[in-house]
């Protein structure tokens, strides 16, 4: 065999094993098999009569400044992504609390609740009451960002400080986009796979570029395919749709009180429903260079961070871009 031949089977084969190691394995509705970066614990509430459990981690340093910091997830996401942010936070003396909201994670997903962003609040602030959190910094991610928004709006003596990285719902999709049924969602999400998930994440969040570090957040979404009980899964995927579609926060950031860092991807072009949009419509929704201006005028202390040439998960695909700025932001008198 020449070095020649000999190189290029080595080469096949490493391939080969990469393939093999990206691809998802079944996972559960609560990801029982699937290991979080810190150990997780369990809040115990009652929603809409119904006992459900809310999983978090509690991130605590070394050096305390005395000061928290909250880390809310994204639809398509759970705690487990804060994994380097909670990291480095905590080395700089931050204690981090990252909840599984109800319905994603490791958290419980009742099947037949009202999913609202002012429930997902009251349940988060009931989490750091437990915990005697009084006041804390909060970040939120995609729709984390609209849950961090409606919990700043509900508990603005708790908030201190307001992170939005990426949010979704700086623009009121229904305006654009034509409303269609839970039933309707619930069909879309039965047919997703491991091939429909990156092709989306790559399209949306990674402007067409995949890197292997991109792997673990579509292989969770594409190892709950592969479980019997996705269905369940894919059932409250189509609520919390309808929650995110129904219940924007875009017509009340002129009330937020608390200061508040936004940084944006300027390559992020995420809208809800934007296939269903008319053409001269889609065009022009998830335009997050011109939101991110909008909404800095609108909040009274905002101030504006623009990451170019970034999408939808600056802490993931821009980690440094994204520390920087945000590590500045909380330190800041």
């Amino acid at each position: 065999m020449t070095h020649f031949k000999y190189l290029s089977l080595l080469l096949l084969f490493v391939s080969q094993i990469g393939v093999a190691q990206a691809q998802p394995k079944p996972l559960d509705p609560d990801l029982t098999k699937y290991t979080y970066p810190f150990p997780v614990h369990f809040h115990s509430l009652t929603v809409q009569r119904q006992a459900v459990k809310m999983a978090f981690m509690d991130v605590k340093p070394s050096t305390p400044n005395g000061k928290s910091v909250l880390l809310l997830h994204g639809k398509n996401f759970n705690g487990a992504y804060w994994e380097q942010t909670a990291k480095d936070l905590s080395k700089n003396g931050f204690r981090v609390i990252i909840p599984d909201q109800i319905g994603f994670g490791k958290s419980s997903k009742p099947q037949n609740i009202q999913y609202s962003f002012q429930m997902l609040a009251q349940n988060t602030k009931s989490l750091l009451d437990s915990l005697g959190v009084k006041q804390v910094a909060v970040l939120g991610h995609s729709m984390g960002g609209m849950l961090a928004t409606r919990f700043a709006l509900m508990y603005p003596e708790t908030t201190e400080k307001l992170i939005l990285e990426n949010p979704i719902g700086l623009e009121d999709w229904k305006r654009w986009v034509p409303y269609q049924s839970i039933e309707k969602w619930y069909a879309g999400e039965l047919k997703q796979n491991y091939e429909t998930i990156k092709k989306y994440q790559l399209d949306n969040y990674y402007g067409g570029t995949w890197d292997p570090k991109y792997d673990e957040w579509a292989n969770v979404l594409a190892g709950w395919t592969l479980h019997p009980e996705y269905p369940k899964i894919a059932w409250v995927s189509a609520l919390t749709y309808d929650m995110i579609f129904t219940q924007p926060v875009v017509y009340e950031f002129s009330q937020v009180k608390a200061p508040t860092l936004l940084l944006i991807g300027q390559r992020d072009k995420t809208a809800l429903g934007k296939a269903n949009a008319r053409p001269e419509d889609r065009a022009l929704l998830g335009n997050y260079p011109a939101l991110g201006k909008e909404i800095a005028k609108k909040i009274p202390n905002a101030k504006l961070v623009e990451l170019a040439n970034v999408g939808h998960l600056p802490h993931i695909e821009a980690y440094d871009r994204f520390l920087v700025p945000l590590l500045q932001f909380l330190n800041s008198k």
